[in-house]
């Protein structure tokens, strides 16, 4: 019985949000639509959502869009699990080892906060214009992430907490969903720069080359969605199932 009270209103709580979600956007739309009207910019620099539409579906029928989302999300899971891997070995080591943990933590600190489109043209001089260059961008953007969120999560839990914590099932989702911002920002910035020929950031170098702010605006509407989505319907399951486990959800 609560089973089934609880199920009615976790569906009524995901309809309210999908209602809040749709009325946000139709608000979105019409604002749009008479800044549109009204012509304070040029068509070329404010296109309509119609022509915003159209593009997206031409940049569908064209097999373009589907094409670069592909390889975008090809090259940011494999530049994710790179960083994650090198990233946690390394900030156990920094853990196991107290002075390289201190000199590393700084010096992880300080290239974690560099831009990552400051390290396009280094990967562009060093490794070339290819799918290499653009891993190597998003590496050295996450990976810093990665490791000194590893040490500090690790380096002040009494042993004791971290075995009860194996043994409930605590993962590390929550660095992975850093890793994964930080991923995801360097990703489309570097493909804008390394013009490899596709992927989504390819696409707004094209669009702002030709002048296409449709394609652009389409483009920065599916790199959007891509990133809520993912945070929606797998970072935040994730985070409930943990919840779930732990048993600290709200009744």
């Amino acid at each position: 019985m609560d089973t089934h009270i609880n199920s009615k209103k976790h569906i009524k709580i995901k309809m309210k949000d999908v209602l809040s979600i749709v009325s946000f956007l139709l608000v979105f739309l019409l604002i749009w639509q008479i800044v549109f009207s009204l012509q304070i910019w040029p068509v070329v620099s404010l296109p309509s959502p119609a022509m915003v539409g159209q593009s997206f579906v031409d940049l569908v029928q064209e097999n373009i869009l589907i094409e670069s989302i592909i390889i975008s999300l090809s090259r940011l899971f494999i530049g994710l699990v790179i960083s994650v891997v090198i990233g946690g070995c390394v900030g156990l080591v920094m853990v196991r080892f107290k002075q390289f943990g201190k000199t590393m933590s700084s010096f992880a600190l300080g290239f974690q906060s560099f831009p990552s489109i400051a390290w396009v043209p280094f990967a562009i001089l060093l490794i070339g214009f290819n799918d290499l260059g653009i891993l190597f961008v998003i590496v050295m953007n996450s990976v810093f992430s990665v490791m000194n969120s590893t040490y500090g999560a690790i380096r002040n839990i009494p042993p004791i907490y971290l075995h009860a914590a194996r043994n409930m099932g605590a993962s590390g989702f929550l660095l992975l969903r850093q890793a994964w911002s930080f991923a995801w920002h360097a990703l489309i910035g570097a493909e804008m720069l390394i013009t490899t020929g596709v992927g989504l950031g390819y696409i707004l170098s094209v669009g702002r080359e030709f002048s296409n702010m449709s394609e652009i605006i389409a483009t920065m509407i599916v790199i959007f969605g891509i990133g809520l989505l993912f945070d929606r319907f797998v970072f935040s399951k994730l985070d409930e199932k943990v919840r779930e486990r732990w048993g600290l959800t709200q009744s």
